[in-house]
């Protein structure tokens, strides 16, 4: 179980792009993993169907990739793409997690703080627009920029 960020909305889903591989419906996962306070890193992984998974949510159509260059290509634009970073930390004086600067140092009571960034605005921002820009994802008529998969965390 999981508890959700006071910082962020709510409520929030873990997004994914996932590409389907088998016959039966399994594929992989590309994501980001772990958490604001360490920072996230780039993954992948076999995956079955997501449908099937307990914490399914949805899941949207974008396009297709062809399996000739699959799954190089998806790595070769993904991998690059900078992951979100550590955006929080224990603040010793006010003894709680808080959002800090890139810099390490904490915000000030009123200073103005940008968004942070976890996995669903990765992969909506990021990653689906640089998978259709370089031309890896051809979107299928009719389609939106969506994410594909949805999970309850």
């Amino acid at each position: 179980m999981t508890m959700q960020d006071s910082d962020m909305p709510s409520p929030r889903y873990h997004n994914v792009i996932f590409v389907e591989t088998e016959a039966d419906g399994s594929g992989a996962v590309h994501h980001v993993t772990g958490d604001i306070t360490s920072g996230m890193v780039y993954a992948t992984r076999k995956e079955g169907r997501p449908e099937d998974s307990e914490i399914f949510v949805q899941k949207h159509f974008l396009g297709t990739v062809e399996s000739a260059i699959y799954p190089e290509k998806i790595h070769a634009v993904l991998e690059p793409l900078p992951p979100p970073p550590k955006q929080k930390k224990f603040n010793i004086k006010t003894m709680r997690t808080e959002q800090m600067k890139p810099d390490g140092f904490f915000y000030e009571p009123g200073e103005a703080k940008p968004r942070m960034i976890k996995c669903t605005e990765w992969t909506i921002e990021q990653a689906i627009p640089a998978l259709y820009a370089s031309g890896v994802l051809q979107k299928a008529a009719d389609e939106g920029d969506t994410v594909l998969e949805s999970a309850r965390r």
